[in-house]
């Protein structure tokens, strides 16, 4: 089967890029335990950092006073600070209270913030001393989620490219497919369905629901990435042997069916049986995403970079809906990952890698988009200058990949464009 588009028609995938380098409006990565924390259901993410670290995750996570989430935070105090306080011995009480009274914690993040770095405490060994000692109970990882140098999503792939050296090898001789990214639970029952109805028999998830349950890695193992932000991830899987299945990523109609495809094409599906299982799923998508077309067809969209979405997301909103992308900015501009997607774009689309934010508010104001997707702390003054945005974060807390949600992803553009129309009124 030919792919939905072809990426022979180059886009702009040989365009130059505007680098920027300057001040940057994102969230760190400690954001990223928000999500993770739901999906591993027996794992727990403590952080090493301050009080301000602490309310940051509690406020993103909208806590609930009755509830115990699986993450906390270990406090650095001024005496930490000062060096008037063991760092080492401090942790290792805590992790030991931490394990003492949650039992059913079987796999521990150590993550490291701003101030353990600025510290230099060293999680990693840290980390291998409490795993000895707590052996047979519960492994102990590490992994960064400062934001000195990363952007917030970066702290799903530090925490996947973790767990990469501690999973299983996988021995077999019959290739096996692992899907990697954390999805939402309906969005990841939708897809091994889905694999299933295909004839693709070995089906595994990066990161598993539990520790116990982690998947194998080998030189059979074959994987297509859910998140475009997992470079590390990628690059830990394919030291170890794994070949990455090259495709656009599974937001909309065709960027799903192409995702898809890859894997059926790697696993030898037939050609009319994958035409067959995808057939009732694409044709939902499509006629869901188009009843936000005559909103969004002809708007002009700006993406300020936030989670590096960014260029998959502009794939789609051009492809599918007929939107003009005028700049699609991204924190980091992985090509090997994203060549399908930027041979998709526009050839005139402007694409920045980081950020100068003053300079980026600039061309916002003089290229006037229809709608500008952005940060929150971005929105409300551009807002109050006369322009439309859409709230980047919204697309990473919801439910946006696969068929049955491609409705969705258009509405989430169309949205904000409707609110502006009623305020009008």
């Amino acid at each position: 089967m030919t792919p939905p588009f072809s990426a022979a028609s180059l886009g702009c995938e040989s365009a130059p890029v505007l680098r920027e380098r300057g001040q940057r409006e994102v969230f760190c990565g400690l954001t990223g335990i928000i999500w993770l924390h739901r999906k591993v259901q027996d794992a727990f993410f403590l952080v090493v950092g301050s009080r301000t670290c602490a309310h940051l995750l509690q406020s993103a996570a909208g806590v609930m006073i009755f509830a115990e989430p699986r993450f906390g935070t270990a406090i650095i105090e001024e005496r930490d600070l000062a060096g008037m306080a063991d760092c080492n011995e401090e942790l290792d009480r805590v992790v030991d209270r931490l394990l003492g009274r949650r039992p059913d914690i079987k796999l521990l993040f150590l993550v490291g913030s701003c101030p353990s770095e600025v510290i230099k405490l060293d999680l990693s060994r840290a980390a291998a001393r409490l795993s000895v000692k707590h052996a047979g109970t519960t492994k102990i990882l590490n992994y960064s989620g400062s934001g000195i140098e990363t952007t917030f999503t970066e702290g799903e792939d530090a925490c996947l490219a973790a767990l990469v050296p501690d999973l299983p090898t996988d021995t077999s001789e019959t290739p096996s497919l692992m899907i990697v990214g954390a999805l939402p639970d309906v969005v990841e029952d939708q897809f091994t369905r889905l694999f299933a109805d295909l004839g693709i028999a070995t089906v595994r998830w990066l990161p598993a629901r539990r520790a116990s349950d982690m998947p194998p890695v080998g030189v059979t193992t074959r994987f297509l990435l859910a998140q475009p932000f997992l470079g590390e991830t990628a690059r830990a899987l394919e030291d170890r042997g794994a070949r990455r299945l090259d495709a656009l990523f599974p937001f909309g109609a065709e960027g799903t069916t192409n995702w898809l495809h890859a894997a059926a094409v790697a696993f030898g599906i037939d050609e009319m049986h994958f035409r067959r299982i995808i057939a009732p799923g694409r044709e939902r998508a499509k006629r869901a995403i188009a009843h936000s077309g005559e909103r969004l067809g002809g708007k002009r969209i700006t993406f300020l970079p936030d989670s590096q979405l960014e260029i998959p997301l502009a794939r789609f909103l051009a492809t599918e809906l007929n939107m003009i992308p005028v700049e699609v900015g991204t924190p980091y501009l992985h090509r090997r990952h994203l060549a399908q997607e930027l041979a998709l774009l526009p050839v005139d689309t402007l694409i920045s890698e980081g950020q100068d934010v003053d300079k980026q508010l600039d061309r916002v104001r003089a290229a006037k988009p229809d709608l500008t997707v952005c940060g929150l702390g971005l929105a409300n003054p551009l807002e109050a200058e006369g322009l439309t945005t859409k709230w980047a974060i919204e697309l990473v807390f919801s439910p946006i990949h696969g068929f049955d949600q491609a409705g969705d992803l258009a509405e989430l553009f169309a949205r904000p464009l409707r609110r502006r129309d009623v305020l009008r009124l």
